[in-house]
């Protein structure tokens, strides 16, 4: 069996970097990845401009604050005002220019206003909320790098320096299969030794969570030719295969033989627990992820393996596992020879806050992913005390 850290170094490296682009309105780039820069073409702020309703001030001598300043001009955002002689205040608002002459703005709380003039209550100091021409974007200044995956806060910065489309990725499409004579679908009957298809409704759902184009084939009986017409299919109409079920050993596990009849198998068994029976190949042009049947397998394989993998082929550039320090207010006395991510979750009861570990980490036991909002990575032949600092990887940074 590969170690861990081995597999997921070869798979990502086996990933292919996306060439295919497309320019996109920014109202349909959100989720994308970029794939050009974005280059300011203009100054943020485009001009000095006041941060505060008030009033702009020119003051020459700011140690000898006047009582009070004739109020000669009222700009709003929009406007712009004439240049102010010394001595004289501006009614100005938030946004707009500060008119040329003024080297401060006062608060409008921090003023009293009567018969056209204004009086200051509190100190003032030189250029104070007065936001100066680029000083949050340089006009020529990169803004959005490449291989950033596009939120709503990277689409407003973009409109904000006046882009109006971006350079993006193709959406990845991803075809899927699931495997097995037991398998069926939710809301029917179940027949006598059947199981419902919970790796489907998990497995979509995290691919459509990551943006990438799904195309469910559904189930596929346990026959060898089934299996090779299926993944022949999915293999011309998208970029990446991912089954569930099928390669292991037995006599029914069909898929991993189907694979090397197609194309290549490169990746078989990694020494982790849960998920050892994961593989990677490629059939025709499409890359194929074999995955585990079992449920809880299949869930965290993906999560730590496939996803990565998928990220990459997607443009992105952030691929890592961000695992922080907590302690563990479990006992993990029996270590498993395979490096092992058991489900666990923070105890709101504890103070400060411990770790629980879910009773049944058998990997068919879906209800402990449900129940977890993480997972420990815990070293092969490890043994963990309560009280022990232990590898925490909240299951939000994997699947978000």
């Amino acid at each position: 069996m590969l170690d861990f850290d081995q597999a997921r170094a070869s798979l990502l490296e086996a990933a292919r970097t996306p060439t295919e682009t497309q320019t996109l309105p920014l109202m349909h780039a959100s989720g994308l990845v970029l794939a050009r820069a974005v280059v300011s073409p203009i100054n943020v702020p485009g001009f000095d401009n006041s941060a505060m309703d008030g009033y702009a001030l020119s003051i020459e001598d700011f140690s000898a604050l006047p009582a009070s300043f004739p109020v000669v001009q009222r700009i709003a955002a929009g406007q712009t005002g004439e240049a102010l002689a010394a001595g004289h205040a501006a009614r100005i608002f938030t946004g707009a220019p500060v008119p040329p002459g003024s080297n401060a703005v006062v608060p409008q709380e921090h003023t009293e206003a009567a018969d056209g003039q204004v009086r200051v209550t509190h100190p003032v100091v030189a250029g104070q909320h007065v936001r100066l021409l680029g000083e949050d974007i340089a006009a020529g200044s990169e803004v959005l790098v490449p291989g950033q995956r596009l939120a709503p806060q990277h689409l407003a910065l973009a409109a904000s320096v006046g882009v109006g489309a971006l350079e993006v990725f193709r959406r990845l499409h991803v075809g899927v299969l699931f495997t097995g004579d037991e398998l069926t679908e939710p809301g029917v009957p179940l027949a006598p030794g059947a199981i419902y298809n919970s790796n489907r409704y998990a497995i979509v759902s995290l691919l459509h969570r990551m943006g990438c184009v799904v195309a469910d084939y559904g189930i596929v009986r346990d026959s060898a030719r089934a299996t090779r017409e299926a993944l022949s299919r999915a293999a011309s109409e998208n970029d990446v295969i991912i089954t569930c079920g099928g390669v292991s050993v037995g006599e029914e596990d069909h898929v991993k033989a189907a694979v090397q009849a197609l194309g290549q198998l490169d990746l078989w068994q990694i020494s982790m627990k849960p998920g050892k029976p994961l593989a990677y190949g490629r059939i025709g042009a499409a890359d194929f992820i074999g995955l585990p049947g079992n449920p809880v397998s299949a869930f965290v394989t993906f999560l730590l393996l496939a996803r990565p993998f998928l990220q990459r082929r997607m443009g992105l550039g952030h691929t890592g596992l961000h695992a922080i320090e907590a302690t563990a207010g479990f006992e993990l006395p029996r270590p498993d020879r395979r490096r092992e991510f058991l489900r666990v979750r923070f105890d709101p009861a504890s103070n400060p806050r411990v770790l629980q570990m879910w009773p049944n980490q058998s990997s068919g036991v879906m209800s402990s992913i449900a129940w977890a909002d993480g997972l420990v990575d815990v070293p092969a032949s490890t043994t963990i005390r309560a009280g022990d600092t232990v590898r925490y990887i909240p299951l939000s940074t994997l699947m978000d």
